[in-house]
Parts: C-alpha cells; structure tokens; sequence
C-alpha cells in the first residue's frame, strides 16, 4: 500500500516527501496510521550524522495513532486502539534490563536495520529509530507500541513518545528533584519545555530557564519558568545570583554543547546535581580540572531518554494530564503538515526552530 512519506535519502541530504510501498504488518507487527508525530531535534542529529542510522530512511520517531491492523501473534492492540509509539523497546533479557535500566537495553535499535518500506523504484528503506513516524502510515515491532491511556488527545500524544518522557524522567528519574529544591533548564526547545513543566509538578521552589533566544521567555514562564536567564559566559554567576549566591540544586541541559554543559555545571551549588539530556558531536569536548571535581563535589550525569521506562512511565504521564498538571498543547509552537517538514530542519539548523509538530 503507498502512503507518504519523509524520507532522508542520504546523510547530509535534504528530506524528501514522496509515496513509499508500505508492506502489510507481518507476525509480531502493527500497523499505524498516524495522527501526528514531533519533530525533534534528535531527527536533525541523524540526518546530519551525528547520530548514525542506516540510510535511506524514513526519519521521525515520536508519534502517536490508530491502529488499523495487526499481524499474527499480536495480543495487547487490536485494530481501533489509540496508541503511542515507542522508539526504544527493551528486549528484557540484555545486561542492561537484567539491571532494570531499560533506557540503556543494548537491543533497543535493533529495528533501525531492517527494511521497512520500498521507494516506487524499488529502493529499500530503513525505520529511522525503528518506527518511522514521518509517514501516513507505518508499520513497527508490537513493542514498539503502548496503548494510549484514556483522557489524553491523540495528536498532543505524540509528544509523550520522547520529548515529554525524556524531560520528566531527567527531573523524576535523573535527576530525583526534590520539593523545594531549585532548578535551572538549559534549552527551551521541546525537551527544556518538557522538563521545565516536570520541574514545577517535582515541587521545585524555583525554576530557572536559560536560552539565548529572548523569544521563548513567554513560553518558558507558561511551562513553569520563575526565572528566564538569557545565555552568555555571565549565565552562572546570574543564577547564582537569584539563588543567594549559592547556585541551583540542579542543573539539567537540554542542549548537547559543550560550552551548556559546562556553565550548567557551575551554575549549581557546591554538592549540585547536573544532568546532561541534550545531544552533542564528538567534537564537543568539556573539561574539568582535578582540583575543582574536588573543592565543588557536585555530579555530572548523562541521562538517555530520561532513564525512563516508558510502559511504567507513559501511564504517569496520563494522569499528569488529565489531572491539568502536564500541558502538552503548550509544548508546541508551531503546528505543519507533511510537507512542513523540510523547512522545519532548516528552522532548527538555523537556530529558528521551536517545537514543531505535524499533524497528518
């Protein structure tokens, strides 16, 4: 069956909408038609190669829809059942899941490999983050696929699949903040947007943003910002300034630059927490001198998907919004359609981008 599609026909490339031969689901396999999906900036990173995926590839991978068919074997979802996708599946059985760290399962991308679909020329393409959800239309593993709990829109739904989990789960699971602690976001782009919300439902007693855009000060109060700090090299002594001198709590960066990552870090006070959410190039190299890991004591973390586990973590979410603490809606500054997609990249490359979402 075709459906459109956005495809990246090489690293580097420009995206391509264009008919793809999507096949029926086979056994374990579900088929999804979609009712939005986000556009993240871990798409840009695979395009451009910081992140590697097998090319050519339909990119998108947070998404949400409607089941309209199912393979054999396939038991949870049946045709009719809204649902939310899940980039990353854990197998169970890795070291990794064995621990109970199931963001870290070593087979999670295994997907990412296989041929997903056909161009009308019969070239074959690969599922970008193993679900492909800048499509009409696609098909996924079953574990690919959690059922959407009631009481949650499904196209504001999409943004549970990352952008939201990973921004609650670096405040909740990450991080760990506290009631009364105090917190500084760096990035308000989706995932900033994400975790500044997750701060205020932690309990956190201030909320710090940081961007150098003075444009998303708007947003960044009505996800829960008390404060909005634009970046420079003076961002932690700013911070520390609004903290009595003694800096944040915790810090969490949502930017993936080395030049964030550290003032992050020293924008927290002496024992503080940062957690590291955003994705950098090899070529982003931070530094840190013995002395000061010393003298200051504090923790620098990496956080994958926001050391969430998404079969536990989607139905919290759902209760977040339909209890009105979670506003998804206000996570999205602008809202496309499929073809949407090319200059939303060059929106985002360009420095320009808030957090797109389309909507099939």
């Amino acid at each position: 069956m075709a459906v459109r599609a956005a495809v990246l026909p090489a690293i580097g490339a420009p995206l391509e909408i264009t008919g793809i031969e999507l096949p029926d689901p086979g056994p374990g396999q579900v088929r999804v038609r979609l009712a939005a999906a986000g556009v993240c900036h871990s798409d840009l990173s695979l395009s451009n190669g910081t992140m590697r995926v097998p090319v050519p590839a339909v990119l998108g991978h947070e998404g949400a829809g409607t089941v309209v068919a199912v393979g054999e074997g396939v038991t949870h979802v049946a045709p009719g059942t809204p649902v939310v996708l899940n980039w990353a599946p854990s197998c169970g059985s890795c070291h990794a899941c064995t621990l109970g760290e199931v963001w870290l399962c070593a087979n999670a991308l295994g997907g990412a490999a296989n041929v997903h679909a056909r161009t009308a020329d019969g070239t074959e393409l690969h599922p970008g983050l193993n679900v492909a959800a800048f499509a009409e239309e696609t098909v996924v593993a079953a574990s690919c696929v959690l059922p959407l709990p009631e009481g949650v829109p499904l196209v504001d739904a999409a943004l549970l699949g990352c952008a939201v989990l990973t921004g609650y789960g670096a405040v909740h699971h990450a991080a760990r903040v506290r009631p009364g602690e105090t917190v500084a976001v760096f990035g308000v782009g989706g995932v900033g947007l994400a975790t500044l919300q997750s701060a205020r439902i932690a309990g956190a007693s201030r909320v710090i943003a940081v961007d150098v855009s003075p444009g998303k000060e708007e947003l960044a109060r009505a996800a829960g910002a008390t404060d909005y700090v634009l970046a420079s090299e003076n961002t932690p002594r700013e911070i520390r300034a609004l903290t009595g001198k003694q800096g944040v709590d915790v810090a969490v960066e949502c930017v993936g630059r080395a030049v964030s990552i550290r003032a992050a870090w020293e924008s927290t006070r002496r024992g503080g927490r940062t957690t590291v959410v955003g994705i950098g190039g090899k070529e982003e190299q931070v530094t840190f001198n013995a002395l000061e890991i010393f003298h200051w004591g504090r923790t620098l973390s990496g956080c994958v998907y926001g050391n969430s586990d998404p079969a536990r973590d989607v139905p919290v979410l759902a209760g977040h919004v339909r209890e009105g603490d979670l506003d998804l809606s206000a996570l999205v500054t602008d809202r496309i359609g499929l073809e949407g997609i090319p200059a939303a990249f060059e929106n985002m490359l360009a420095g320009k981008g808030g957090r797109a979402l389309v909507v099939f």
